[in-house]
């Protein structure tokens, strides 16, 4: 079966701890597992069968038996396991202290290149999706040219630490060898040295500055700006600019949101990965995808819950991905003809 995405997101074990702006703690500390990469790689996994996907996963001598459970439910084709006894998990802390997050390793780091893909059935997969520094993408970059015959769609998430305009030098570098790149608003409003303040017409303005820098070869990528409640924005090459609306984004739904904190944005990428490998590469199209990942992952804290029936249907946190695609298709069609008239 040929590979359709592979993350080179580090498999972490995340813990989360919660104070108020005096930092007094809330009393919330809440250990969901897996990092960026995985909820990148679930984001995938809700359209795409097990052995089309993949993600490589360093297991220490602590790696908890339950997170293996739940990660082999989705599916044992998808992980590429690496058992090393003689260290321990990559684990990270992430604080929020009032609306301030801050984010940290407690544990070494083991990071994933094109290259650790050689001889494991996980070679050559048509998209790659990457989170990282602009400095560090333009090494994934330099390794996969190396590979003869590989040209894979390329996702780039940059990590928010380094949305700056100290890495605008390296991010002009490496746009040209990117098929998509995805910040979230602010993180695409900090890197472009804007004011902080998420309206849509900020966001577009972002996308179109970021695009002008030359997204892809021959300026043939794309802009996604994730921005929350607003949607995703979604600039192509031509220069248009399409809106795709967050999955829950009426008034009358906003009590299914438990838990924006976590991996929406990284799920809604994987879910774009194979939004572009079912719908031919259409981003506007695959957006739409990636839309409905994400609304699965923000409905609980850690990643979305699947069940198979018996006639071998699956469910994710008892829906369907194809009824909520067809709800937010028909909604976005909607929009357009409001528009056009």
């Amino acid at each position: 079966m040929a590979i359709r995405f592979v993350t080179f997101g580090m498999f972490i074990i995340d813990e989360f701890s919660f104070a108020d702006e005096q930092g007094k703690p809330t009393g919330v500390t809440v250990t969901p597992q897996g990092s960026g990469g995985t909820y990148a790689t679930i984001g995938a996994r809700i359209w795409l069968p097990p052995d089309t996907l993949g993600m490589i996963i360093d297991r220490g001598s602590d790696f908890p038996q339950d997170i293996q459970n739940q990660l082999l439910a989705y599916g044992s084709d998808i992980w590429h396991f690496r058992d090393d006894m003689n260290r321990v998990t990559t684990r990270s802390r992430n604080s929020y202290r009032g609306e301030y997050r801050g984010f940290e390793y407690i544990t070494p780091r083991i990071r994933l290149t094109p290259r650790d893909l050689e001889r494991t059935r996980l070679t050559r997969p048509a998209s790659v999706h990457f989170i990282c520094s602009p400095t560090r993408a333009l090494q994934i970059i330099s390794e996969i040219q190396e590979i003869e015959g590989w040209n894979p769609t390329t996702i780039f998430e940059p990590i928010p630490d380094r949305c700056i305009p100290e890495e605008l030098p390296s991010l002009k570098a490496v746009l040209p060898y990117i098929a998509i790149l995805s910040p979230n608003a602010e993180e695409a409003l900090s890197l472009l040295s804007l004011p902080l303040i998420v309206t849509k017409s900020a966001v577009e303005n972002a996308a179109s500055e970021l695009l002008k820098m030359g997204v892809g070869k021959e300026n043939s990528g794309s802009v996604i700006i994730r921005s929350g409640a607003l949607g995703a924005y979604v600039m192509t090459s031509d220069r248009k600019g399409r809106w795709i609306a967050a999955f829950w984004s009426s008034a009358e739904n906003i009590d299914k949101v438990v838990d924006v904190t976590g991996g929406a944005g990284n799920s809604f990428l994987g879910g774009l990965a194979a939004g572009l490998s079912i719908a031919n590469g259409n981003v506007y199209e695959a957006s739409l995808y990636a839309s409905v990942s994400a609304s699965f992952t923000v409905q609980q804290l850690g990643l979305p819950h699947l069940t198979v029936d018996s006639n071998g249907v699956e469910e994710w946190n008892q829906d369907s991905p194809h009824r909520r695609l067809e709800v937010l298709r028909q909604r976005q069609d909607r929009e357009i003809e409001n528009k056009n008239h």
